[in-house]
């Protein structure tokens, strides 16, 4: 039975990170995937292909309708489909195949098979021809999350499905429906629209990016109305089925609405089942999310749990955050993440990003703070690029200045929340911000700007 100081079950972000840094600190390490592919669903069929096409989508729309006013004239502009998907396949491919080239270098021993605790310090890996027995020290368990499932909605994998298949519809459907106005429906809704589709929107709630600012959604909501997607919010699916080549979708209330395809984006949730858990006894709370402590450490000894498993936002840069800081405080007794600067971003068009707490959590919690709000129409480089849409949001506190809050719409706003997470993590003020001197002509100099509107001193407002 082969020995290891750590084993860790899963090869997404959080596990293969977790993984790299044990071997860097000394310990002899193994991962465990059951997929051949390593990097989990985010580099697999979730964040990485999901960039790739926005960014192809995004291409052929310029190409087709934008160019023109920047001089650049473009004709008789086709969509070639299976070239995009291709180019997928071939980021995803390379990157995968880094993961795995990551971890021979760092020398971590690599088992693919499906793995479940048989007992403290005790796994199994089947691979579906045989098992093998493992034995190690302490265990992180990584296995991500999966899709969310909503009753009466008759998944098939192919018309009626989830992110995984829109990732790979063969043809451009000609209607398109997607449940939930989450950052992965809005995403996806973005691409098959952008390709030609017309995409309706289903929400429960009366907003969309449930979490996330409400001014922030409001103000995506209308971009994204203006770019043809259309919304019904405050409507509950009660049931979507394949009917013959084409799907129906019945909504409480409503008419029924027919289509071509339809894509259930309502949220995801711990991928904990088959892990073993009970026999471990391991402990879950009432979302079968596994239960830690600050130290990401479950209630059995040696055993760990970090990423969409846990609490938290299903983000991957979260579960690399928590896969370092895990492992640091197995080695060196100290590791940390510091949650109030986790960013979170949806890459559509234009983009949105957040870090910190909102407006709508401030008041909720009675917390007093001041606000600086700069729109991107008066940024330079926003002007130059032809992308003046949106605006940067400053949060301090009221009576200590300290960045409670950053929230942006606009052009690269993924690139630009960096600054403010930074800034957050080590608890600047909006006048630290405001007084940092920023390149100009930039798209960050909208952040300085922002931070100087929180004391009334904007310059360009």
């Amino acid at each position: 039975m082969p020995e290891h100081d750590l084993v860790v079950i899963g090869g997404g972000p959080g596990g293969y990170v977790a993984a790299i840094r044990a071997a860097q600190l000394g310990l002899d390490v193994a991962c465990v995937e059951m997929e051949t592919a390593l990097g989990g669903t985010c580099l697999r069929v979730g964040c990485i292909p999901s960039k790739a096409l926005l960014e192809s989508s995004e291409r052929f729309v310029a190409a087709s309708k934008e160019l023109a006013r920047h001089g650049v004239k473009t004709a008789d502009v086709k969509l070639d489909l299976p070239t995009m998907l291709k180019r997928k396949e071939t980021v995803v491919s390379d990157l995968t195949k880094g993961v795995a080239s990551l971890l021979k270098k760092n020398k971590v021993r690599r088992y693919l098979g499906r793995a479940s605790l048989t007992g403290p310090g005790s796994i199994v890996v089947d691979n579906g021809e045989q098992s093998e027995r493992l034995s190690a020290r302490r265990i992180i368990l990584a296995t991500g999350s999966r899709s969310a499932e909503l009753k009466g909605v008759k998944l098939d994998g192919d018309l009626v499905g989830t992110s995984t298949e829109a990732l790979s519809y063969s043809n451009v459907p000609k209607t398109l429906v997607v449940i939930g106005a989450g950052y992965i429906g809005l995403e996806m809704a973005a691409v098959w629209s952008r390709l030609g589709a017309r995409v309706i929107v289903l929400e429960y709630l009366d907003r969309i990016l449930p979490g996330m600012d409400s001014e922030l959604a409001a103000a995506a909501l209308k971009l994204f109305k203006k770019q043809g997607l259309e919304f019904r919010l405050s409507s509950r699916v009660v049931s979507a089925k394949a009917r013959g080549e084409k799907c129906v979708v019945e909504v409480e209330g409503a008419d029924g609405i027919d289509c071509d395809r339809v894509l259930l984006a309502v949220g995801r949730v711990a991928n904990t089942e088959g892990l073993g858990l009970d026999k471990a006894g391991v402990a879950c709370d009432e979302r079968g999310r596994v239960v830690v402590d600050e130290r990401f450490a479950t209630n059995v000894e040696g055993i760990y749990a970090i990423g969409d498993v846990i609490r938290g936002p299903m983000l991957a840069h979260k579960a690399e955050e928590e896969g370092m800081a895990c492992v640091e405080g197995i080695v060196t007794g100290h590791g940390r993440v510091d949650y109030n600067a986790i960013p979170a971003i949806v890459y559509t068009h234009p983009e949105i990003a957040s870090v910190g707490r909102s407006e709508d959590a401030l008041k909720e919690a009675g917390i007093e703070f001041r606000r600086g709000v700069f729109h991107f129409r008066g940024n330079g480089r926003a002007r130059a690029l032809g992308e003046t849409d949106g605006w940067v949001k400053v949060l301090a506190d009221a009576s200590t200045d300290r960045l409670l809050g950053v929230h942006i719409i606009g052009p690269h706003a993924g690139d630009l929340i960096a600054e403010a997470a930074t800034a957050i993590s080590f608890a600047a003020s909006s006048e630290d911000l405001a007084l940092c001197s920023h390149a100009h002509p930039t798209l960050c100099e909208a952040l300085k700007e922002a931070a100087l509107a929180v004391d009334g001193r904007a310059i360009h407002a």
